[in-house]
Formats: structure tokens, sequence, C-alpha cells
């Protein structure tokens, strides 16, 4: 009968402990679907009540933070309206171009809306949704060294980019002997670059845009526009997040029927970029124009 006791004693530790072991299989942030990735599906963050969406807060006028301490910029004016029509709030969560694709696997954020071009590479890590915005490559230098091509480079001359970003992939792939100086962030880069510490910035060509229009008065300005092929930017999920991704095309589809993302233009872009840009960067319902 001990020997009975004993054994029964046992098996039930056993049963407790790999009842533990299955409750530990849970993030703090959400639940482990499949590998190393964590999310949260479209149900668990409606019943939370709340949607953690990753953004820049040092990239104006996309993503920043204002003197109030509040998110502003275009990629927020959409968050505000995605999370709205979920039904549930939005904590927003500052993130850096090197560390989008990280938050989304370790399940930080839901939702990646920090200006993420769409990449064949990044899409091996993340599912994207359908697009809101075009974007190229641009180069912005001083116009007493304008830097036209990045052909027959001087090679004492470097050039700044944003580490994690299509500007330091198109370089290091296209361009391996331009000396490049790496930096986290837009505000470190821009400071540099202010600086003197390089002849030439290259970026989405809508920051060195802003960059030269806001600055115009310091000799600024954009000698290469578009470098590269045509991109698209769009709101990006952790892998395999469908019933999140689904739905965020939905919503996209159902805003370009109100041109929203017009709307969210000339609320946030226009008064950087003008008019003039706005049917070339806009896009509306997903469908990239042609």
């Amino acid at each position: 009968m001990k020997n009975l006791k004993k054994f029964l004693a046992l098996s039930l530790a056993v049963v407790l402990a790999a009842g533990v072991t299955a409750c530990g299989s849970s993030s703090d942030n959400g639940s482990q679907k499949s590998g190393k990735e964590v999310y949260r599906t479209l149900d668990e963050i409606k019943e939370d009540g709340t949607i953690n969406i990753g953004v820049f807060s040092d990239k104006n006028p996309f993503g920043y933070v204002d003197e109030n301490g509040d998110y502003q910029g275009y990629d927020v004016y959409f968050a505000e309206r995605l999370a709205k029509d979920m039904g549930v709030k939005v904590n927003y969560v500052s993130t850096e171009a090197a560390n989008r694709i990280e938050y989304l696997q370790t399940g930080k954020v839901d939702v990646i809306l920090a200006n993420f071009t769409v990449t064949e590479e990044r899409a091996e890590e993340v599912d994207f949704a359908d697009p809101y915005m075009n974007v190229s490559l641009g180069v912005v230098s001083k116009e007493d060294n304008e830097i036209t091509t990045l052909d027959d480079w001087n090679k004492d001359d470097s050039v700044i980019v944003i580490s994690g970003t299509t500007a330091e992939t198109y370089l290091t792939k296209n361009y391996p002997d331009i000396p490049l100086q790496k930096f986290d962030s837009y505000a470190t880069a821009k400071e540099a670059f202010e600086n003197g510490t390089s002849v030439a910035w290259a970026n989405d060509n809508t920051e060195v845009l802003a960059f030269a229009l806001q600055n115009a008065d310091k000799g600024y300005v954009v000698g290469i526009p578009e470098l590269g092929s045509s991109d698209s930017i769009a709101p990006a999920v952790t892998k395999g997040n469908d019933t999140l991704r689904d739905w965020i095309n939905e919503e996209i589809k159902t805003l370009g029927e109100e041109q929203f993302f017009h709307a969210d233009y000339e609320a946030t872009l226009a008064d950087t970029y003008g008019l003039d840009y706005e049917d070339s960067l806009v896009v509306e319902g997903g469908k990239k124009s042609e």
C-alpha cells in the first residue's frame, strides 16, 4: 500500500509539473504561437482592449512626439483611426528602425507603423499588410558640394545611413566601396549630418526631401531624389498573425473608399511637402499606383 501511495504521489507531481510548464509557454506580451514568434490574435487584442503599435518618436512628420508629449504624424494619424475602428485604445511604443522586426517577434508590439518599407528580406521575417504609401530612396547634401550621383565616389567621403533601413541595405549591396556612417536613430543621424561628419545622407526620399525643405536656408539640397526602385510603405505584424493582418487589410480597403490617406497627408504632410507630391506618395485602398 505504501508503494502504491508513493507511485500515485509521484504521478500527481509529474502531472502538476507538466501543467506548470504548459502555462509557462505564454509571454507577458502575447501568446507563443510558433517558433520564436510571440503575438496576440485579433480576438486577444479586442479582449484586452488595447493595441500596442510601434511608431517612430523622432521622425517628423511621420512619427514624432510634440511639445506636449503626444505622438503625432502621418503614421500616428493612421494608428488612431485603426484603433478606433477596432474598438480599442492604442498604446504607442517608440521604436527605431533597427528594432522593428525584433519588437514584433518578441510580442512587444502588435503592429509596426513606423514608415516600414516592404522588402523581400523583411517579408521572410514579418507579415506585411497592404501598402498605404509609396517611397524611394534619396540623397541630401550641401549645395556647395551637391551629390548628384554615387558613381566615381571619393573614397575619403562617407554617407550617413540609419541602421536597419533600406538605405543601408541598398548602399551595402550596390555601392560596397562607399564608407557608411551608421546611426541608430533619426535624431542622431540628423545631428551628425548637420555637424558635417559626412558629405551626404541617404534615406527615404520623403525624409531627405523634408529635411532639405525645412533647412533650405542652410543650403541643403536633394541632389538625388530617387535612388533605386520605388517601394511601398505598409503595416507589419508578426509572422503568422493572419487574423490581425487580414483585419488591417480590410480596414485599409474600407478607408480607401473615403480617401482617408489623402486626408491624412493633408493633415500631417502638406505643410512639409505641399500638395504637389500628394498623389505620387499616397496609396489608397492598398492598391499601389503603377
